[in-house]
């Protein structure tokens, strides 16, 4: 008899097979037999886990396979509007945004199954819920977009926790608005800004930033910085800090670069500017984040003169710069065809060991290059590239050839160098095609392993 495999070799037997129960849709068992050496066969963990699987199972899109785990979430750009979604979706209109490729009915069995444990662990087993377990089932309610369910679910577990073992604290409070900004439900994460009070939580420096940098990413910067003259306001208790002002200048520079309208861009780089000179004259000391946001910004805006006092002031503020500010420069000096300085600043990175080059820092020089007409030094930064341990794009590495071909230049493509990058190439191909099955290219169908 051939065993299945479990659902993540990490969890406890336990833990896949209530998962398991969970995906079949069958209901949990109301007489469960409990070990009599394990008076309490649940923790913790073993709940968070089943919590935080269910989203991973029941809400994602086919469009989602192989997405970032990590924090880099792609939030929408825009205030979603649930009422108007689930309208769409029962009469088959076309449907826009994150809610496009869900399914309605699996994502609602979702969070009943989910409630349905939280609570089954409760009756059946005497667990007692902590505040993990409380904020693990409140993103599973939010990720649902069950938001009536949500605010119902926090009043209740505010009222059963105390003093001294609360349910819901300010901690959780901040990663659920965390939740709802990267869910594009901006106005509901402002709601549970506001309903902390409520709920017996006051906010700190954190929830002030993550409801501002939720705020930001759709675009309301009006209320983003009512929030911000509310904490500097003297004596008030959460005061901002280098995170919040840097929140504000990184989103001013990067929504007016979105707008496509050179006047908006002007009025947007021009209050990050004003920002940043109010954050030095609050004693605030900015990192490396910031100078980052605003030399992008500006260089993207072809204002090099401001950048290039920004880095200056750097190296006097001792704020060490990185490969994140070296590239900007790069790609500002091959936009405008100044690629010997573009050069100036990659060898300037190297040798201060500021940063390590890699593909993002060499791609430009040599599009710069291919484009200027010298072809062999292009060709001597890609086999740079290469020896450094990284591998170039295909679009770059098909862009150098041809334009050696053209250029009667052959001779220089070295054979051995050549399997090196396609064979990398091969591979990372390979490696996108393990985590996201469901891309398919031209072409490409060789490479994949059967």
């Amino acid at each position: 008899m051939k065993h299945s495999k479990p659902l993540n070799r990490n969890y406890t037997p336990l833990v896949n097979q209530v998962l398991t129960v969970v995906l079949k849709n069958r209901p949990f068992d109301p007489n469960p037999s409990v070990s009599a050496t394990t008076t309490q066969p649940w923790t913790s963990d073993s709940v968070s886990q089943v919590l935080t699987s269910i989203p991973r199972f029941f809400f994602q899109s086919p469009r989602s396979i192989g997405c970032q785990t990590g924090f880099r979430h792609r939030a929408p750009l825009k205030q979603r509007h649930l009422r108007q979604e689930t309208y769409k979706f029962h009469n088959d209109m076309l449907l826009l945004g994150p809610a496009a490729h869900r399914d309605l009915n699996k994502v609602n069995l979702g969070v009943d199954k989910a409630l349905d444990f939280y609570y089954w662990v409760e009756t059946h087993f005497g667990f007692n819920h902590n505040e993990r377990t409380c904020r693990d089932m409140a993103i599973v309610l939010a990720k649902g977009n069950r938001l009536k369910a949500l605010w119902d679910f926090l009043k209740d577990m505010s009222k059963r926790g105390t003093s001294e073992r609360p349910l819901v604290t300010t901690q959780s409070i901040t990663c659920l608005m965390k939740c709802l900004g990267e869910e594009g439900l901006v106005n509901e994460a402002l709601a549970a800004f506001y309903r902390m009070k409520q709920f017996h939580c006051k906010p700190d420096v954190y929830a002030y930033n993550t409801i501002i940098y939720a705020l930001c990413r759709v675009g309301n910067f009006k209320k983003a910085r009512f929030l911000l003259e509310q904490m500097e306001l003297p004596g008030f208790r959460c005061p901002p800090d280098t995170f919040t002002y840097t929140i504000l200048i990184s989103s001013y520079c990067r929504y007016g670069l979105e707008t496509g309208c050179r006047k908006a861009t002007r009025r947007r780089l021009w209050e990050a500017n004003h920002m940043f000179r109010n954050m030095l004259f609050r004693g605030f000391v900015p990192d490396v984040v910031t100078y980052n946001a605003l030399i992008n910004g500006c260089c993207k805006t072809y204002r090099i003169e401001r950048a290039l006092e920004l880095f200056e002031d750097m190296k006097k503020r001792d704020c060490t710069p990185n490969r994140v500010t070296y590239d900007s420069f790069i790609r500002y000096y091959a936009a405008v065809n100044e690629i010997d300085k573009a050069v100036d600043m990659l060898r300037r990175m190297q040798n201060m060991n500021h940063g390590l080059a890699t593909s993002s820092s060499y791609t430009p020089i040599i599009h710069a290059l291919c484009e200027a007409g010298r072809v062999t030094e292009a060709w001597g930064f890609l086999v740079e590239l290469v020896d450094g341990g990284s591998i170039p794009r295909e679009y770059t590495y098909k862009l150098v050839c041809n334009a050696m071909s053209s250029a009667g230049e052959v001779n220089l493509l070295d054979d051995g160098l050549r399997k090196r990058i396609e064979d990398g190439m091969q591979r990372r191909y390979k490696h996108i095609m393990k985590v996201k099955p469901i891309m398919t290219r031209k072409g490409y169908d060789s490479m994949v392993e059967t």
